[in-house]
């Protein structure tokens, strides 16, 4: 006897706590809630939040393994701030990696794949047109990595995720800038249907071109 599948939705997964808290802080980090100049302690945070230290200090945890806040001994915590001569170094590291993670994907990126960057492209441009700067980038940053995952980079992917967190700290000031996100998706949509058409020259070309917009948007 065949059995049918059952009529019944999925349950969802509820965020825990540390998630939530997790989410909140990174976006006030992001949409420049918290400023760079101003130290804040786990303490502080709990209460602001409502919540009790745990979730706090390990969502803080977490945020200082990805290079967004600092440790200053015996005062507390702050946004890291990201210097001119930084920035100049992510990018010289990002071209240089990006480039030949697009060389690598030509002969082996599947049809699955690009589906999967055109729904990242859709959910990069649903945050454009509802203003939601913060999504927006975190989707450019998923675009980005989900390039090196395919390309099976698992020790490129980390470095790359490192050096994409340090740019979301001054990315915003990017996007918002006239036009800046409508230039990103364009910029993207080059970077897939090069992929698409297996054309190494043309999606080399897109990636470079990119990321050296990116840079100077930042100036």
């Amino acid at each position: 006897m065949q059995m049918n599948e059952l009529n019944l939705s999925p349950i969802m997964k509820e965020e825990t706590t540390k998630e939530r808290v997790y989410k909140e802080v990174k976006a006030a980090i992001l949409s420049g809630r918290i400023s760079p100049d101003e130290i804040f302690t786990e303490v502080k945070m709990a209460e602001t939040l409502n919540t009790s230290r745990t979730p706090v200090r390990e969502s803080l945890q977490d945020l200082l393994k990805e290079g967004l806040v600092i440790s200053i001994p015996r005062k507390g915590l702050a946004v890291r701030k990201v210097t001119s001569i930084e920035v100049e170094q992510i990018f010289l590291l990002r071209k240089s990696i990006e480039s030949e993670v697009i060389h690598k994907l030509m002969d082996r990126i599947t049809t699955e794949q690009i589906l999967a960057l055109e729904h990242i492209y859709s959910q990069q441009e649903a945050a454009m047109k509802n203003s939601d700067e913060v999504s927006f980038i975190t989707f450019d940053q998923e675009f980005h990595l989900s390039l090196t995952r395919f390309a099976k980079y698992e020790l490129i992917e980390q470095i790359l995720l490192n050096l994409h967190n340090l740019c979301t700290l001054i990315g915003l000031q990017a996007v918002k800038k006239k036009d800046r996100m409508t230039e990103v998706l364009a910029e993207h949509r080059k970077i897939i249907d090069a992929l698409q058409k297996k054309d190494p020259t043309k999606a080399v070309a897109a990636i470079i071109d990119h990321l050296t917009k990116t840079r100077d948007s930042l100036h």
